[in-house]
């Protein structure tokens, strides 16, 4: 669903990520971990288009409308005025877009996705009086309006309670069943483990990318921590290929 090939993005001409290669399986649930800084969001943002990347490409067979994204929790806004059920309503932004009207049965929808996480009774609550956890549940809920073939979670657990956590990993569980592609950055190799059939080990660049079994072996973990301990962000700027860009179909 997703191929990467020689994938290098730069921040201030130094690598966030250098030379990746590798594709995501389709259907499968992929973990992306490895060492803070390792550039497991510039990879979710560079799939997202969100980052232009200094070389190589990445090619994707979704369309952008059926990609649904998920950003760290630190870079969402809740101080705008915004109810739950039109949090949620925004899931589906691209069918109705900014002047149309959401119809009867997409208001269904919304209030069916919001007792899905959880949260029902909350529909008429402002999104910034409620606590982390109900904010993330509001998130998978508008996520589940996208109906989205290919779905980016960065970082969805953290600071999470272990019920919110046990809830939306039961969502996720729910979109591989109905053969979505699930790509998340994580930090739990316990919950790796558990939960996830494949991951990309990351730092900086390729560690491992495959069956989670073969990737978080002793080694390789090893491997990624010294590669991190000798990241050196003054070291002499690295001179990528030429960029290509892959335009979404």
């Amino acid at each position: 669903m997703v191929t990467i090939d020689n994938l290098t993005v730069s921040y201030r001409q130094h690598p966030a990520l250098h030379h990746i290669s590798g594709q995501f399986v389709a259907g499968a649930l992929t973990a992306v971990i490895g060492p803070n800084g390792s550039g497991k969001s510039t990879l979710l943002k560079s799939i997202m288009g969100l980052l232009k990347p200094s070389g190589g490409s990445v090619r994707t067979t979704t369309p952008r409308s059926r990609i649904a994204y998920l950003p760290q929790a630190t870079e969402i806004d809740r101080s705008f005025p915004l109810q739950v059920r039109d949090c949620v309503l925004l899931g589906c932004w691209s069918a109705v877009g900014a002047f149309g009207a959401a119809t009867r049965s997409l208001l269904a929808r919304a209030d069916a996705a919001i007792q899905a996480v959880g949260l029902g009774g909350f529909e008429a609550r402002a999104v910034g009086s409620l606590s982390s956890g109900q904010f993330q549940r509001v998130l998978f809920a508008r996520l589940l309006m996208q109906d989205a073939e290919l779905i980016l979670l960065d970082e969805p657990f953290n600071a999470m309670d272990s019920r919110t956590t046990a809830a939306l990993l039961d969502l996720i569980h729910q979109w591989k069943t109905e053969g979505r592609t699930v790509v998340a950055v994580l930090h739990d190799d316990a919950q790796v483990r558990a939960h996830f059939n494949h991951t990309v080990l990351l730092a900086r660049e390729l560690v491992a990318w495959g069956p989670t079994a073969q990737v978080l072996t002793e080694p390789n973990l090893q491997r990624a921590r010294a590669l991190a301990e000798a990241w050196d962000d003054e070291a002499e700027i690295c001179h990528s290929d030429e960029v290509v860009a892959e335009p979404h179909p």
